[in-house]
């Protein structure tokens, strides 16, 4: 059954994989998607997910700007990791797609308000900031949210922003709590999958080996995604992080996890942004999470590889 999902999104090379992953697969209906302030600032990730839409093709897409800062916060960004533009390594041409008027959060808040109970998934790829929002001004939407299936967060992996946050729970630790303790049924892809994700030069050749101008473009964003995590953690790839929201939608099976507690840290400056994940069942704080933590990495790929150059 096709599930209908709204894409909260901070574009971002490997968020776009993830878009064009889920504009390729039949599994997912894009009712939307919704920008948000975070690897790169609000006016250019809605930018880079007008361009994404058009490369793929789907320019009936409705687009939404959203929150332009974190709820408390000012706002820190990741130019270090995507480039100047968020989507650094491939040139696209100006998007001819307009935003849509509205708010991201007040399109997000009258999605679920007009739909049926439990019958919306919304995808977070980036800090939680639209959808905290949302459900602070509106939570009757509660009720119609099936689930929520964010990237974010860490245990054994700890941090990649600081010692002990992952950048998307960091930089909007308010929101991210608020989504925490708000009872829907989350699904988390934590570093602690994603960093089983890793490119590899063999994914790379296949992409290229395509000949499509699609497959291209994810080839040259990866190569210098990659570069980042290279050098950091010395690995022959990098973290293809966002694309594990969509493709457990699309194939559940190629991920495990378990469920528990997860407590989001908001008080403490060496600790900000922590996912406080109860993998072992030390407290008796109830699960409110399924926290993944292994991928079948072949198959991801794999799935990456086939939908993607479909487009």
């Amino acid at each position: 059954m096709q599930k209908n999902i709204i894409i909260d999104t901070d574009p971002g090379q490997d968020d776009a994989v993830a878009i064009l992953l889920a504009l390729a697969s039949p599994e997912v209906n894009v009712l939307g998607i919704t920008c948000v302030a975070g690897n790169v600032s609000l006016a250019k990730t809605s930018f880079n997910a007008r361009q994404i839409c058009e490369l793929a093709g789907k320019t009936e897409i409705p687009i939404f700007a959203g929150c332009d800062k974190p709820i408390g916060r000012g706002l820190v960004t990741a130019e270090h990791v995507h480039g100047n533009t968020g989507l650094d390594g491939a040139t696209l041409p100006k998007p001819k797609i307009e935003l849509q008027p509205a708010h991201a959060v007040d399109f997000i808040i009258e999605t679920l308000r007009g739909a049926p109970n439990k019958s919306i998934t919304l995808c977070s790829l980036g800090p939680l900031t639209n959808i905290g929002t949302a459900l602070q001004k509106a939570p009757d939407i509660i009720d119609h949210i099936k689930q929520i299936v964010l990237m974010g967060g860490a245990y054994f992996e700890v941090g990649n922003i600081t010692p002990a946050a992952e950048f998307n729970i960091f930089v909007d630790p308010e929101a991210a709590e608020i989504v925490f303790k708000s009872g829907v049924d989350l699904v988390v892809a934590p570093l602690d999958v994603t960093h089983k994700a890793l490119t590899n030069p063999t994914w790379i050749s296949e992409l290229k080996a395509q000949k499509s101008l699609i497959c291209d473009v994810v080839a040259g964003w990866t190569s210098f995604f990659e570069r980042f995590d290279t050098e950091k953690y010395g690995t022959q790839g990098a973290p293809l992080h966002d694309p594990c929201v969509i493709a457990y939608l699309i194939d559940p099976k190629l991920f495990s996890g378990r469920r528990i507690n997860v407590e989001i840290e908001t008080q403490s400056e060496l600790t900000r942004g922590m996912t406080v994940a109860d993998w072992w069942g030390v407290t008796d704080r109830p699960a409110n999470a399924l926290f993944l933590n292994d991928v079948n990495a072949a198959g991801y790929f794999s799935l990456l590889t086939a939908r993607i150059s479909k487009l």
